[in-house]
C-alpha cells in the first residue's frame, strides 16, 4: 500500500491532526515558561540565602554607627571637650556555653564625661583545651549606646584562651558630652556596660576570625602596667 497524501483523509481525521498539532505548538512556550519559572526560583532562593548571611554584619556595623539597641559605639579618638559633670559606669560579665570564668575587676567606675576612662576583665579557662570566644556587648540605658563610645577592647575581635589560662584584658573607653543633651539621656547619672562571652562563630569560609592578643594598656595617673 502507498502512502496516504492528505486528499484521501477523511475531513474528521484531518481535524484531529490539526487539533493535535495546536496542541503540540502551544505545549513547547509552556515547557520553556516552566523552565524560566524555575530558574528564577532558584536565583531568588540563592538570593535570599546571601542576604541572610549579609544581614548579620550589616546590622552590626549599624549598631555600632549608630548605637541602636545598646549597642556600643566604637571611637577613633577621644572627644576634646572634657565636662566636669560625672557619671557612674558599672560593669557586668557573663558567659553562655562556654567553661570560662569571666568577671569584671572593678564594679563600678565614676568618670568625668568626655574624659577617658579604663577598666579591666579577666577570664580564666578552667576547661581542658584552648578555647576560643567572642565578646558581645551592650548597654544600659539603650539610649546611652550612641554617647558610650571605645577606644580599645577585647570585644573587637575574637580571643583565645589555654586551658587553665587566666587573662586579664583591659577597655579604654569615654562619654562623649553629647549625652547631656540629649533629652532620653541628660537626667541619667548611670550607665551599665555589660560582656558576654560566646563560642567564636566561624565566617562563611568556615575559618574563625583573626584573633586580637591581650596588650598592655598604660593606666591613666602613670600608674605601670599590668602585665597580661
Amino acid at each position: 500500500m502507498g502512502p496516504t497524501s492528505k486528499n484521501d483523509l477523511k475531513p474528521e481525521d484531518l481535524a484531529k491532526i490539526e487539533a493535535d498539532n495546536k496542541a503540540g505548538t502551544a505545549e513547547r512556550p509552556a515547557r520553556r515558561s516552566h523552565g524560566k519559572v524555575a530558574v528564577l526560583c532558584v536565583v531568588a532562593f540563592f538570593g535570599m540565602v546571601g542576604a541572610a548571611y549579609a544581614a548579620v554584619p550589616l546590622y552590626k556595623l549599624f549598631c555600632q554607627a549608630t548605637g541602636f539597641d545598646g549597642t556600643v559605639r566604637k571611637a577613633v579618638a577621644k572627644p576634646t571637650k572634657v565636662l566636669d559633670r560625672k557619671v557612674e559606669v558599672r560593669f557586668d560579665a557573663n558567659v553562655r556555653t562556654l567553661p570560662w570564668d569571666f568577671q569584671p575587676m572593678q564594679n563600678s567606675q565614676d568618670i568625668r564625661i568626655g574624659d577617658t576612662g579604663l577598666a579591666f576583665f579577666k577570664v580564666t579557662n578552667k576547661g581542658d583545651k584552648p578555647m576560643t570566644g567572642r565578646a558581645l556587648y551592650n548597654v544600659v540605658p539603650e539610649q546611652a549606646g550612641a554617647y558610650f563610645q571605645k577606644l580599645e577592647c577585647f570585644c573587637f575581635s575574637n580571643q583565645t584562651i589555654q586551658p587553665g589560662q587566666t587573662v586579664e584584658f583591659p577597655v579604654v573607653y569615654f562619654v562623649d558630652p553629647g549625652f547631656v543633651t540629649d533629652a532620653d539621656t541628660k537626667d541619667k547619672s548611670t550607665i551599665t556596660l555589660s560582656y558576654t562571652f560566646f563560642p567564636a562563630v566561624p565566617d562563611a569560609s568556615g575559618a574563625k576570625q583573626a584573633e586580637s592578643p591581650p596588650r598592655i594598656v598604660e593606666p591613666l595617673g602613670g600608674k605601670p602596667p599590668r602585665a597580661l
